[in-house]
């Protein structure tokens, strides 16, 4: 079984990164956080914000939490109302749609709208969820899973709408690292003090740096009041991030840049292979390489695979992709991949696709289906 399903890379991570971590643990350094570990990850997150987006933080306003889920769940629990909506644009991260119910929310999907070629937000939509009772965007920026990168003028038609409504935007940002050549990340609190005065943002070395069980995110708190706020009650969610997390992060932030320009420079070509994969072996198969993030949106709505395509796989080729349904009702017949692993799986991927899809021929010289080594990763 090969999994391309999980937001997670197989290149391992920084040699700064794990220099850090093998000296931590060689210090004993495995108790909860301390000041210090967090002043430093926060600073390091303050100076790397400066030096690739321009954007600037102070270090004080940086916070720890464990993970951006961590995040998105404090932010509606701190700045919406009982009952109040959450606007989910889809589709999405697959957790962020259960959870406003969990929290006594609800949920208003607003799905993505294609112009031109290219997936963006409805603001018209958007609007009438807020008129609807909704008090919160959720703003996924690089995007998970189309893997859009959001100019000036999209997000600031957003802070229009969410002004003029008075509501607020959680700025996921996890993937702001990843953003592939041709694109830049705007982070949208440095919009200005208008997006500033009503966005949290969240960001995190998990995904770029490839250390989700590390257990460590940045929040950034952008406007004087939410940093009042979060002094009273920011302990309850900060407690469970993990101390190595944190140094980590640092590291990462700070000396695992060069190495980071190197992985993105590799997902920049896996994706230009797998836009020709498709075009030349996966006949009526749509994909958009991403702008950012190394998760690919594939539209099976005009295959064979159109009914589940997810399951289809999983069942008939030994491919594990993620169900676009699982990412909100737009997503049927979609399927995400991710495609930050070694080119020859890239190849085999395409292969099996191919193989379920009953295209003749292998990609680049590989077996026919039934005759080929079965990869688990």
């Amino acid at each position: 079984m090969i999994g391309a399903f999980v937001a997670e890379a197989d290149f391992g991570t920084a040699p700064a990164v794990t220099t850090a971590l093998h000296a931590a643990v060689d210090g004993g350094r495995l108790g909860y956080p301390a000041p210090g570990d967090i002043a430093a990850t926060s600073a390091a997150f303050a100076g790397y914000a400066e030096a690739q987006y321009g954007w600037r933080v102070e270090a004080e306003r940086v916070r720890p939490l464990p993970d951006v889920f961590t995040a998105f769940r404090a932010a509606i629990e701190q700045f919406t109302s009982p009952g109040a909506a959450v606007i989910l644009p889809t589709p999405a991260y697959m957790p962020f749609l259960t959870l406003p119910a969990s929290l006594g929310r609800r949920a208003i999907q607003v799905p993505l709208v294609e112009h031109d070629g290219r997936l963006e937000h409805d603001l018209d939509a958007i609007a009438r969820a807020f008129d609807d009772g909704a008090e919160l965007l959720l703003l996924c920026n690089p995007h998970n899973p189309t893997g859009r990168v959001l100019d000036a003028e999209e997000l600031s038609g957003i802070e229009r709408v969410v002004h003029a409504h008075d509501g607020r935007v959680f700025a996921d940002e996890i993937h702001a690292p990843l953003v592939l050549p041709g694109r830049a990340h705007l982070p949208y609190a440095a919009l200005g003090p208008v997006a500033a005065g009503h966005t949290l943002t969240a960001t995190s070395t998990s995904k770029a740096w490839n250390i989700p069980g590390l257990k460590a995110a940045q929040l950034v708190l952008s406007n004087d009041a939410d940093a009042e706020l979060w002094a009273r009650i920011g302990e309850e969610y900060e407690k469970s991030t993990g101390t190595l997390g944190l140094i980590a992060s640092a590291a990462a932030y700070t000396d695992g840049r060069d190495w980071l320009a190197e992985a993105v420079d590799y997902l920049d070509g896996n994706r230009r292979l797998f836009a020709e994969l498709v075009a030349d072996r996966l006949p009526g198969v749509r994909f958009t390489p991403p702008e950012g993030t190394y998760l690919g949106w594939l539209d099976f709505r005009h295959t064979a695979l159109a009914d589940r395509p997810a399951h289809r796989l999983a069942r008939e080729a030994g491919l594990r992709l993620t169900e676009g349904a699982d990412c909100g009702e737009i997503g049927a017949g979609f399927a995400r991949i991710t495609l930050a692993t070694p080119r020859p799986v890239l190849r085999e991927i395409a292969d099996r696709i191919a193989g379920v899809l009953g295209w003749a021929g292998s990609a680049a010289g590989l077996c026919p289906l039934d005759q080929r080594r079965h990869t688990t990763r």
